[in-house]
């Protein structure tokens, strides 16, 4: 399974294919990896949501890997035009199964080369 990993360090923003990334399924929202597994060599990274193959976004609150409706009053899947304003959603449990396709992370720890080194070889070859 492929995933897209959006990678955001400060104001940089990084999306990495990672192809063999057997190690995130089964992880859920709020815990940390290492980059390794992505091919960030000593980077940790922490995972703050995603989206499944349909569009629906991750929720923190929402254990297990399934798909819920669930009443949103605010908050990641809804954002209400008015107070008190209250729509039913389809939204995406914490953990990442195979049905993730996007995962979002933020760097906790940096390792010894950048992001841009490790992901942008060829611009550096081009100055």
């Amino acid at each position: 399974m492929a995933f897209k990993i959006v990678v955001s360090d400060k104001a940089e923003t990084y999306q990495v294919e990672a192809e063999d990334a057997k190690q995130i399924v089964g992880l859920s929202l709020g815990e940390e990896f290492d980059g390794n597994v992505i091919g960030l060599e000593g980077y940790t990274l922490k995972l703050t949501g995603g989206s499944d193959k349909n569009g629906f976004p991750m929720r923190r609150d929402i254990s297990g890997p399934r798909r819920v409706r669930s009443l949103l009053s605010n908050g990641v899947g809804y954002n209400p035009k008015n107070n008190g304003v209250k729509r039913r959603k389809t939204l995406r449990g914490n953990v990442i199964s195979d049905d993730i396709v996007q995962i979002n992370t933020i760097v906790t720890k940096n390792g010894s080369k950048s992001l841009a080194e490790i992901l942008n070889p060829e611009e550096e070859a081009e100055e």
